[in-house]
């Protein structure tokens, strides 16, 4: 089976996922993983699996980016992207992949696609699942206030963040915004989307960083191969 049928078999397992989550009716707890996954590696997908084990959540929604306004350097193509997540989630029934950011052709806002997950989930409490960096920033993200009224914010630590600094800030923005933020230290491992595409454009390994179908979609698609 060639990897092209292989991300479409992954295409229809997650709409399968998906279909049957989203007939669900009952009060349900949703953990939303965002992120441009360029590419998507080991340390996203054992952080996912921590935070559902220990918040008791019903499912990983994975969320890939789709023109993050963010970002400075240029990013790979979405639909590489997603595809990536789709093949790297696959035998997971925990973890379903959603396009709704990929679709969007303007910046895609966590503000908006909190709003449109609540219109779909009605009866669900959100986490929004981040990495602890991303919380000193997050009084730049759009309509922040709003994005705590919408989800609970779930902050990932790792080696070599501050968690003094970190717990520091949480208290400031549960103080000015009445934020629902928790922080978890995730024992997680020490892989980063930066230094799998440093390893590719040196052509030397990747293997281990990433699940096995990612890695052969990366060389299929000579993805990383322009210093990128």
């Amino acid at each position: 089976m060639t990897i092209n049928n292989i991300v479409d078999e992954s295409f229809i397992i997650n709409q399968n996922k998906l279909k049957k989550f989203d007939n669900r009716c009952d009060n349900i707890k949703i953990g939303i993983m965002g992120g441009t996954f360029d590419p998507i590696h080991y340390a996203h997908l054992a952080t996912a699996e921590f935070i559902r084990d220990s918040y008791k959540l019903d499912k990983i929604l994975f969320i890939p980016s789709g023109n993050p306004p963010h970002k400075k350097r240029k990013i790979t193509d979405k639909y590489h992207r997603y595809n990536m997540v789709l093949l790297s989630t696959i035998n997971n029934d925990n973890f379903i992949v959603s396009d709704m950011e990929i679709k969007r052709e303007k910046s895609t806002y966590t503000i908006d696609t909190l709003k449109q997950l609540k219109q779909i989930y009605i009866n669900a409490e959100i986490y929004f699942i981040t990495g602890a960096d991303a919380i000193c920033d997050i009084e730049t993200w759009k309509d922040v206030e709003e994005n705590f009224k919408l989800a609970n914010f779930i902050a990932a630590t790792r080696p070599g963040i501050s968690l003094l600094k970190i717990n520091e800030k949480i208290k400031d923005l549960k103080d000015k915004y009445n934020a629902n933020i928790e922080s978890i230290y995730v024992p997680s491992l020490d892989i980063s989307s930066t230094y799998i595409r440093n390893q590719l454009n040196k052509n030397k390994t990747i293997r281990y960083l990433v699940p096995e179908l990612v890695q052969e979609y990366i060389y299929n698609k000579q993805i990383y191969n322009n210093g990128e």
